[in-house]
């Protein structure tokens, strides 16, 4: 789904990435982690082609369909809910959007407050609203900027169980950027630990919990090792 080869990216303050390597197969969720101003966000802008690398080569199944997910929600506020969650649709010029609309709603809880407006819903409702915006047109690759980074915790660990039963029922590929171990524990099938600039990546491992996972899953021991794991492979590329 995504393989990035000799990648390098560099701005005014220095080099961010310098030949990272990387791929993503469909049906992963991987996420990233590594340090702040390290290079995850650029990785995955780089991904999503809102960025060019300097060097090296990002391939990327478009053909697949791709939807972005940024950590504020961008919701338009002079539209409703379900009009912010047709305008994918809109722009493509489809008809008949209304169903499509109802079943992305639907799919992140949000069935009856489509007449709403953004601001009458709280955080975690807007970031709903906003996932399901990046669902509608049924994309198979998933790109996450810290989306649930402002929320409560315990706001935060309900999407999460949301997105990770998002993932398992529409067959995504999914690439995340979170400073939250424990969040990358609980949503992911591999996590890629990147270091400081430039960021290489130190640590590259499978997720060895089950597929199905819910609040029990975050204090059971393999949870802990997993996280534990991280958090060395952290401290290691902070070094």
């Amino acid at each position: 789904m995504i393989e990035l080869t000799g990648v390098r990216r560099s701005f005014a303050d220095g080099v961010v990435l310098d030949g990272l390597d990387l791929r993503v197969d469909a049906g992963e969720f991987v996420s990233l982690v590594g340090p702040s101003g390290c290079g995850k966000s650029t990785l995955l802008r780089l991904v999503a082609g809102l960025d060019r690398a300097d060097g090296g080569e990002v391939v990327v199944a478009r053909e697949e369909g791709l939807a972005y997910v940024f950590q504020d929600a961008h919701l338009l506020p002079w539209r409703t809910v379900e009009g912010n969650v047709a305008l994918p649709l809109e722009l493509a010029g489809e008809r008949d959007v209304s169903p499509r609309v109802g079943a992305a709603l639907t799919a992140v809880e949000l069935a009856g407050v489509g007449h709403k407006y953004p601001a009458e819903l709280s955080g975690g409702m807007r970031m709903r609203a906003s996932i399901a915006r990046a669902l509608v047109k049924k994309p198979r690759l998933l790109l996450m900027d810290e989306p649930f980074a402002a929320l409560d915790e315990l706001t935060r660990q309900r999407l999460d169980e949301r997105l990770r039963t998002l993932f398992l029922e529409q067959g995504l590929t999914v690439v995340f950027v979170t400073h939250s171990i424990a969040e990358a524990t609980f949503l992911s099938t591999r996590v890629v630990v990147l270091s400081s600039r430039p960021a290489r990546i130190v640590h590259d491992a499978p997720v060895d919990l089950p597929a199905e996972r819910n609040a029990v899953t975050r204090g059971t021991p393999a949870f802990a090792r997993v996280t534990a794991d991280l958090v060395a492979a952290l401290e290691e590329g902070e070094a």
